[in-house]
């Protein structure tokens, strides 16, 4: 069903691809972009569970928007592994109003989808998703 606020829907993929990071770990992240002319949310990219967070923050393009999540783990200070999943609504400053207002609009309804993330990020920039944002926020 698609967004009444944007009309964007959400591509069973993207669902697919979610659960498969989140209950088997298979991927380390996945980029999401919308395709305006199909009016839907689809799956760009998937990171394999071995690669890094930079190898993430490179798969984002730098003047486009995107919606991303990023399984992180981490060592907690009882020395316990966990992992937490990150919602990360990329709108780069420099990317078209446009797309911005189309991101913006869809995000409730695609969130709603991907049930299971912890933790939700807004980045304009790569400051404001850099790994020590991304640390302090799984206290």
């Amino acid at each position: 069903m698609a967004n009444a606020a944007s009309g964007i829907a959400v591509n069973d993929d993207c669902k697919l691809k979610f659960l498969e990071l989140k209950a088997k770990r298979t991927y380390r992240f996945i980029v999401f972009k919308i395709e305006e002319k199909q009016k839907q949310v689809v799956v760009e990219k998937v990171g394999e569970p071995t690669q890094s967070y930079e190898d993430f923050a490179a798969s984002l393009p730098a003047d486009e928007c995107r919606y991303a999540i990023y399984d992180f783990d981490f060592v907690t200070e009882e020395n316990c592994q966990k992992s937490r999943i990150f919602f990360i609504a990329w709108s780069p400053d420099n990317s078209r109003v446009r797309s911005k207002m189309i991101y913006a609009s869809s995000k409730d309804r695609f969130k709603r989808e991907l049930d299971g993330f912890q933790v939700e990020l807004q980045a304009t920039d790569p400051t404001e998703m850099g790994l020590d944002v991304i640390r302090s926020r799984v206290g």
